[in-house]
């Protein structure tokens, strides 16, 4: 099933010229299109929609120390939380740290570089942000994997 994200602002990358009133479609775990919400609503009529207040974008890697928790799934977690959908793999420097990453889809690369919202290929790995830059949802390979209340 595909899932429509739609936002006030969608870019294709955070250095990019932001699409109004944007969408981004997920079909499992990949990207299947990027654009106005209207015309991807007319595409995928059977899409389920989330709206999103605020801007949506490529999720970020995480390119410090991963947050105190109790546990290593709890400081997977608490990357999730700030719309990270990957870590270095510097600061997941223990098998707990790195097993708990895959278990949760989330990546361990070597160096952080620019992602970008890329339609039929790309992992589908999305973040929304509000005004104040607070994480307002996170999606990990397609699955909604946090968001706020």
């Amino acid at each position: 099933m595909e899932t429509i994200h739609a936002a006030d602002l969608v870019f294709a990358d955070w250095d990019a010229e932001p699409v109004e009133n944007g969408a981004v479609v997920v079909v499992q775990d990949r990207i299947g299109a990027v654009g106005r919400y209207e015309e991807l609503r007319e595409r995928f009529p059977r899409a389920r929609v989330r709206r999103w207040p605020g801007s949506l974008g490529p999720a970020r890697v995480h390119d410090g120390p991963l947050p105190d928790a109790p546990s290593p799934r709890e400081r997977v977690h608490a990357v999730l939380k700030l719309g990270a959908v990957a870590v270095l793999a510097a600061y997941a420097d223990s098998p707990e740290l790195r097993a708990a990453a895959a278990r949760n889809d989330v990546s361990v690369v070597a160096a952080a570089g620019p992602g970008r919202l890329t339609e039929r290929s790309a992992r589908a790995d999305l973040a929304v942000f509000d005004a104040a830059g607070e994480c307002v949802a996170t999606v990990c390979a397609g699955r909604l994997v946090h968001r706020r209340k």
